[in-house]
């Protein structure tokens, strides 16, 4: 680095700040002949866990002596006010089914793709291993409940044999680690780069040579060495399943070999900036939606053999999504996108914003309750490893439309930066956080003119 002083040079260097770092993504690795498995056992494994939870809170919130019974006996209680615990399911007619796909196949066109499921037929239902109660009264809104929530519910069944509910309880953020180190750095997150369809331009390489320390006067470049990671938070190559070409969209015979060489061109623009960042900056890279690598969350890691530029780089670590990681003393969760966008299509557009539902899964203790029902998902059996066991410092989704940010105060003192990050490729925004403060920057690489 050279510092410019009226007519002399000086070389100066700038060391990078380096902190301890832990991937702690090991639980989304496949169990043994998973695709064997019923999903009923994710089912079972996901009330089981959070029951044990659910038992204490709800004596904490309704008193010691409140009438807990599981939903077989509700029969036997009704009128009488008690408690009840159970996962939520949603029917939406609406909902995707593989049944009316295959009816589809037989059409001359096919339907136009829903953009949520919602409609007025919508019915809540609370169940367990071994029967179901829907759930109605004024204190029931169907249209803002997510199948695949575990909660408990306080109220009475009726003579229709429907569960009239008075009060809710959902199992809150789980307990968080203390904070011990001081001067821990700042994290980069991006996501939503797209360079198939997008090449790299401007805004790119602006935030590459940011990251890198090659922009700005000497005081930016120091703010920037203590940056000590960069997470790229999915759909780096693509960000839609459509195919583009020069001369616009195409489809049919000549869809696969142009999806093949976007792929392909893609995955180079992505290993050639790895390589500048890696070569400068700890890298995590998390695969998206629409990137090369499994479909089913949680997804796997992307091949470090699709890179051979970056990958000589040890500084560069391929993560699943979701992905939990702790980087100095502060743990780091989050996703890629899909969770958030699948709720919202479940729960319609205009119900809240992806932040909104952000802090909603932390409340409910799930990175990914609609999974398997509405995000295909591996069919664990042996534990649900979508369930936050600890509370994260930082919990971000990528991949969202526009930055939003919020601290999180929880119950027992927890603090939580929740962040959506925006996709590049459309705002040109990365977002910067303090490890210390966990305070949430956008930094934008864009202009008015874009």
């Amino acid at each position: 680095m050279v510092k410019l002083d009226g007519d002399k040079f000086e070389k100066c260097s700038i060391e990078r700040k380096t902190v301890n770092y832990d991937d702690n993504s090991g639980r989304f690795a496949k169990e043994g002949d998973e695709y064997t498995k019923q999903y009923a056992s994710l089912y079972v494994k996901r009330l089981e866990e959070l029951a044990s939870v659910l038992k204490v809170k709800l004596k904490v919130k309704w008193g010691s002596d409140v009438n807990l019974i599981p939903l077989s006996d509700l029969e036997e209680q009704e009128g009488r006010k008690c408690a009840i615990i159970g996962t939520l399911f949603k029917h939406q007619p609406n909902k995707p089914s593989i049944l009316k796909e295959l009816s589809e196949e037989h059409q001359m066109s096919m339907p136009a793709p829903l953009v949520d499921y919602c409609s007025d037929e919508d019915q809540l239902f609370l169940e367990d291993q071994t029967s179901r109660v829907r759930l109605t009264g004024d204190n029931v809104n169907v249209k803002m409940s997510v199948t695949g929530v575990v909660c408990a519910v306080l109220g009475a069944e009726n003579s229709k044999s429907t569960f009239e509910v008075e009060e809710w309880c959902f199992c809150d953020c789980p307990m968080q680690s203390t904070i011990n180190s001081k001067n821990s750095g700042k994290i980069v997150f991006v996501s939503g780069l797209e360079l198939a369809t997008n090449p790299p331009d401007l805004p790119v390489s602006l935030f590459e040579q940011w990251v890198c320390g090659l922009a700005g006067n000497p005081e930016m470049q120091e703010e920037m060495a203590s940056v000590v990671r960069v997470v790229i938070a999915g759909n780096s190559i693509k960000g839609c399943k459509d195919v583009h070409v020069s001369r616009g969209l195409v489809s049919g015979r000549k869809e696969d070999a142009a999806a093949a060489l976007e792929m392909t061109t893609g995955t180079k623009r992505l290993d050639a900036l790895l390589e500048s960042l890696g070569s400068n900056c700890c890298v995590t890279l998390m695969p998206g939606q629409f990137d090369v690598t499994t479909l089913m969350m949680p997804q796997k890691s992307m091949h470090p053999g699709s890179f051979p530029r970056a990958r000589r780089y040890k500084s560069i670590k391929g993560v699943s999504n979701p992905w939990i990681g702790k980087v100095a003393d502060k743990v780091i969760v989050g996703t890629s996108g899909q969770p958030i966008q699948d709720i919202i299509k479940v729960c319609g557009l205009g119900t809240k914003q992806p932040l909104e539902w952000l802090e909603k899964t932390l409340e409910w203790r799930h990175m990914c309750p609609t999974a398997p029902d509405t995000i295909p998902c591996m069919p664990f059996y042996k534990n649900d490893p979508f369930i936050l066991k600890e509370c994260p410092h930082i919990y971000f989704v990528g991949n969202m439309d526009k930055f939003e940010t919020k601290l999180y105060k929880g119950k027992d003192g927890q603090k939580v930066r929740l962040v959506c990050i925006p996709k590049f490729a459309h705002t040109k925004t990365v977002v910067l956080v303090d490890l210390d403060t966990l305070d949430a920057t956008p930094v934008s690489f864009g202009s008015n003119l874009d």
